[in-house]
């Protein structure tokens, strides 16, 4: 491996895959580091697989813009490259009146988002499609869907190894020295990459990697926070072929019903905060609060039939009692440092934007 390259992504999750390819596509010499042995072991492998349709972001946010533009760009990337999806659509429920006015603020959130086929349906309706869903009145949202994110990343990595670019597992970036266009890269055993643009897309560890960034001013990175998500699978066939989201909650979109692509149910994610981001234990003693939740919806829900799954942690720079961040893309505009990209707070729909982010970055670095 050459000690010099043109550009080097952190991170091969499915945004730094993403942006990986798309700087390959450009004709760039492109070399993502992962500290892992594998791709797409951290945020990127737990999550609810589902690609959303921009719903609750605000107004002008690069979520809203972001998700809307890239759930089109993921449907049509997994049509033409045959990856595993369905538009299964989902209904956002009200579980009681007081919820109904909290439809209508999403409602109007999603159209301003430019999100314009959803249909509101009352309780008739919700019965026709799932009889065994309970609310009293739910938004469809046919534009919502699941995809295997695993085929999605394998997929990415073949297009940027097809245009001439690398993926080296094992490997942890420990010191960058920032000069305009050219950096100086340090990793774990000790080797030195020169590089013309470095794009740190390392999601859960992205704040405290721009923290050993020598020439990036300390005031521009923000602080980290972890919220958990524990998720519980159901045991049995579901009897639901929509994904079921009750009303948002803070930090996260509650317990909600997601289905994978053979059909099995899962439940998640909950709101946990802790320190440690390695915190991925599911506690079994949740499972009755899931429960609980989950009766909200779906009275009918066998008694143990929910079983610990898997926990997912969100990368956030926004903590407890907060607003919700946006995404932070951080370029020269912000930081002053030419060839330069940050990519902070890449949460949820952080899948689903995944190549809308990728054109974004190639466009800050074009």
């Amino acid at each position: 491996m050459s000690d010099d390259v043109e550009c080097v992504v952190v991170g091969a999750g499915v945004v730094g895959l993403a942006v990986a390819r798309a700087l390959a596509l450009q004709g760039r010499e492109v070399l993502v580091l992962e500290a892992e042995g594998a791709i797409g072991t951290q945020t990127s492998a737990r999550n609810s697989e589902v690609i959303h349709a921009g719903l609750y972001y605000p107004g002008g946010s690069l979520k809203a813009g972001l998700c809307v533009q890239g759930r089109q760009m993921l449907y049509d990337y997994c049509a033409q490259r045959s990856i595993g999806h369905r538009r299964c659509g989902k209904l956002l429920v009200a579980a009681h009146a007081e919820q109904y006015g909290q439809l209508q603020r999403i409602a109007q959130q999603a159209r301003a988002n430019g999100v314009t086929d959803l249909q509101w349906l009352d309780w008739a309706q919700v019965q026709r499609l799932e009889p065994q869903l309970e609310c009293r009145a739910a938004l469809l949202s046919p534009s919502t869907g699941i995809v295997d994110s695993h085929a999605l990343m394998l997929s990415l990595q073949a297009d940027l190894e097809r245009a001439g670019g690398m993926v080296v597992l094992h490997t942890r970036l420990v010191q960058m020295h920032c000069a305009p266009h050219a950096f100086a890269l340090v990793t774990h055993d000790g080797t030195v990459l020169r590089a013309r643009a470095v794009v740190n897309a390392a999601g859960l560890g992205a704040v405290a990697l721009a923290r050993c960034f020598d020439g990036l001013d300390s005031a521009l990175v923000p602080q980290a926070f972890f919220a958990k998500g524990s998720y519980f699978s159901l045991a049995g066939k579901a009897p639901f072929s929509h994904l079921v989201y009750p009303v948002p909650e803070e930090g996260g979109l509650g317990v909600h019903l997601t289905l994978d692509l053979g059909g099995q149910a899962r439940f998640g994610p909950d709101v946990q905060w802790v320190d440690d981001p390695g915190d991925l234990q599911v506690d079994a003693g949740h499972a009755a609060a899931f429960a609980a939740a989950v009766r909200r919806y779906w009275p009918a829900l066998p008694d143990g039939a929910l079983q610990p799954d898997y926990a997912g942690m969100r990368p956030k720079i926004s903590g407890p009692g907060q607003p919700a961040a946006d995404f932070l893309i951080q370029g020269a505009a912000q930081h002053g440092i030419a060839g330069l990209v940050n990519l902070f707070g890449i949460e949820s729909p952080g899948l689903t934007s995944a190549l809308a982010i990728a054109a974004h970055v190639g466009a800050l670095l074009a």
